[in-house]
């Protein structure tokens, strides 16, 4: 598959990435081998694999049971932050999230 400077273009303002337009024939040239080789990747067949994935959702080898002692933290819990509630962290408000009533006073 070709991809054309404007796709380039396109894809690097969806990724909200700037391009220099010298690099356009690099990265169509490399967009453009990628789409090849994985259109090649799509024509095998995998209908015979037990392995999980897209096409195949039930996974061959089950998930092993989430088990064992929990790891010890190397200090309290305390000592990571200075306020505790309940078992969460209490952190100061950030100063870009205070409330606008101050301003609307003024």
């Amino acid at each position: 598959m070709a991809i054309t400077f404007d796709d380039v273009r396109q894809i690097a303002s969806l990724a909200r990435v700037g391009i220099d337009e010298t690099r356009l024939p690099v990265l169509a040239g490399e967009l453009s081998r990628i789409l090849d080789h994985m259109a090649v990747l799509a024509q095998v067949d995998v209908s015979a694999s037990d392995a999980g994935g897209p096409g195949n959702p039930e996974p061959g080898a089950p998930l092993r049971r989430d088990a064992g002692p929990p790891i010890p933290l190397s200090e309290a819990l305390s000592h990571f932050a200075p306020d505790m509630r309940g078992g969460f962290f209490i952190v100061p408000r950030l100063a870009t999230h205070e409330d606008d009533a101050s301003e609307e006073e003024t």
